[in-house]
């Protein structure tokens, strides 16, 4: 019942997105404006069908794949929407918005009588919760490093154009990175010890070290590794853009192993 208004959702965060790519060649904020005030049309219908989810079904069985992608992706435009009320840094949407949309375009496709959780998630939705919010920490500290280095190739080559303009200091990225980290990986860390106890409910073992469990502890011994080094080894701002480029790629791909194996008949028997 909720499809159309998820293909709503995902049509407006589209067309927010191209606005938000275009502005990149501009010099004019007419187009960044507008691309804000589609995105903004699409986060409010977007909040409108997670809240019906949340509120229209019987205990957890609202806790699925395609929520959690959901719930993935307006948390990425709500960042977005309070960066630029705070900074008015509208390049942002330029970077977050088209992961925004791919999350809402998946939570389409994938179809949801078949994209119920592991019974280890449903037991604790705050599980959930918690690891998107972390996921959505190191997205953005992904972002941060990713104009972190296209800032730094544009000043080192001394091309200042319309981007080198418009992208924000180095300095500031550097800050948006670490302080990125600095929130997702607390939130990540709930996220796991919450979905343990939630296994030592279910199944009577906290960790049954199944593929997505090893792959969430690989990811969060990266990101703490990269945590501590920024902290006490001062580790440069180039160098942890290069890592957390790498470290949410790894995230990506832990969640596409969760998503491809719970959509198996294997794991509903």
């Amino acid at each position: 019942m909720m499809l159309p208004f998820l293909q709503l959702t995902a049509g407006l965060y589209f067309a927010g997105t191209l606005l938000s790519l275009v502005y990149l060649l501009r010099r004019s904020h007419v187009v960044a404006k507008i691309a804000l005030g589609v995105t903004c049309v699409g986060f409010a219908v977007h909040s409108i069908v997670l809240a019906s989810q949340v509120f229209s079904v019987e205990g957890l069985k609202w806790v699925t794949f395609q929520t959690a992608l959901s719930f993935f992706s307006w948390s990425l435009v709500c960042v977005f929407l309070l960066v630029v009320l705070r900074q008015s840094l509208y390049v942002l949407g330029s970077f977050i918005l088209p992961l925004a949309f791919l999350s809402s375009a998946s939570a389409v496709i994938v179809p949801s009588e078949t994209s119920a959780l592991q019974p280890v998630v449903q037991a604790v939705w705050v599980h959930v919760t918690l690891s998107m919010l972390g996921t959505v920490g190191f997205a953005v500290a992904f972002v941060a490093g990713l104009m972190y280095l296209i800032q730094d190739r544009l000043l080192k080559s001394k091309q200042f154009n319309v981007l080198s303009f418009k992208l924000p200091p180095l300095d500031v990225l550097d800050t948006l990175n670490q302080r990125s980290i600095v929130l997702g990986f607390p939130l990540l860390t709930l996220g796991i010890l919450t979905g343990a106890v939630s296994a030592r409910l279910t199944f009577g073992e906290y960790v049954s070290w199944n593929s997505e469990q090893i792959w969430a502890l690989v990811t969060w011994v990266f990101y703490l590794v990269v945590l501590m080094g920024r902290i006490t080894v001062g580790w440069r701002a180039k160098k942890a853009a290069y890592l957390t480029i790498v470290g949410f790629t790894g995230v990506l791909l832990t969640f596409l192993g969760v998503m491809l194996k719970g959509t198996t008949p294997s794991i509903s028997s």
